[in-house]
């Protein structure tokens, strides 16, 4: 039956292959508060209270560990500035900007989402 649709096998492998670095992924960016931080930042650098009011429900204790894993991997970089009282901003660094097509990707995905499931 030549028209029928032969279903390719995988190995462990090539599994692995595709599925471990989609984990890594999501390892870095998964949970309930990073993609949002992360989106808050894409278009300008902000400073923490900026960020607090701009991502509803997050509580500051939340905001700064996320932060401080977020710039352990070199997504977000931090710069203090010396004034008085201190001022800190931070924005997306350079890596973290190698987001942006994944960032308007899921964000294109989830208004489709929406607007297939709830109509809006």
């Amino acid at each position: 039956m030549e028209n029928e649709i032969q279903e390719k096998k995988h190995s462990v492998s090539e599994c692995a292959q595709y599925v471990l670095p989609i984990r890594d992924c999501l390892d870095i960016i998964s949970g309930k508060w990073k993609l949002p931080i992360l989106g808050a930042l894409t278009h300008s650098k902000k400073r923490f209270k900026e960020m607090e009011r701009e991502i509803p429900g997050i509580t500051p204790r939340m905001l700064s560990k996320e932060l401080r894993e977020l710039e352990l991997n070199q997504l977000v970089s931090r710069k203090v500035y010396d004034t008085k009282p201190v001022t800190v901003e931070y924005e997306l660094s350079p890596y973290g900007k190698s987001l942006d097509k994944v960032l308007d990707a899921m964000k294109e995905w989830g208004q489709q989402h929406r607007k297939r499931i709830i109509g809006r």
